[in-house]
Order: C-alpha cells, then sequence, then structure tokens
C-alpha cells in the first residue's frame, strides 16, 4: 500500500496528546477507518477533518467514544434536515 496518501496514527494521537486505544475504540465503532501496514496503523488524508471533529468534541466537551457516536449521528441528521427544509423552500419559491 502506498504510505503517501496515509497519517500515522501514532503521530496523531501524539500530536493531540491522546492514547492509541481511542483511536481503536473510534475505529470498533465505525467512526474512523483504521488501516494497518507493517503492523502500524494509519488513517487516509481524507479522514483528517473527521478525525479532527471528532478530537475537539472529545477533548471540548468531554465527551467518551460512544457519546462522540451519539453527536456525529445527531450532526449527520441536522445537516439532512437543513438540505430537505431548502429543498421545500426552493420549492415554495416557485409557487410564489
Amino acid at each position: 500500500m502506498n504510505l503517501e496518501n496515509l497519517i500515522a496514527i501514532k503521530s496523531i494521537a501524539s500530536h493531540y496528546e491522546l492514547e492509541i486505544i481511542f483511536f481503536e475504540n473510534l475505529n470498533d465503532l465505525g467512526i474512523i477507518e483504521i488501516i494497518t501496514v507493517n503492523e502500524e496503523y494509519y488513517l487516509e488524508h481524507d479522514m483528517i477533518i473527521k478525525v479532527e471533529k471528532v478530537i475537539r468534541i472529545h477533548k471540548d466537551l468531554d465527551i467518551n467514544t460512544e457519546g462522540i457516536a451519539v453527536v456525529l449521528n445527531l450532526l449527520e441528521k441536522i445537516d439532512m434536515l437543513e438540505q430537505e427544509l431548502n429543498a421545500a423552500k426552493n420549492s415554495l419559491r416557485l409557487y410564489h
């Protein structure tokens, strides 16, 4: 596997002062997808925005990994509802 598109979880954990088990728990909950290469854990570069959001939720709000899964689910539902609301508003504008 090409390591150019991967970020070592060890370096992310060190940078944010987190344990590797935190990322393993996120992986177990399906929040992130860990890639293992030569017994080292990695994340794809495009996951970093989501990981940083998860870390902010964890550190700023002191929420555990299970709670993070709930928060992310609720945020996704809010986004979906906002899109539906905007689509409905746009449909109503056609009739005005």
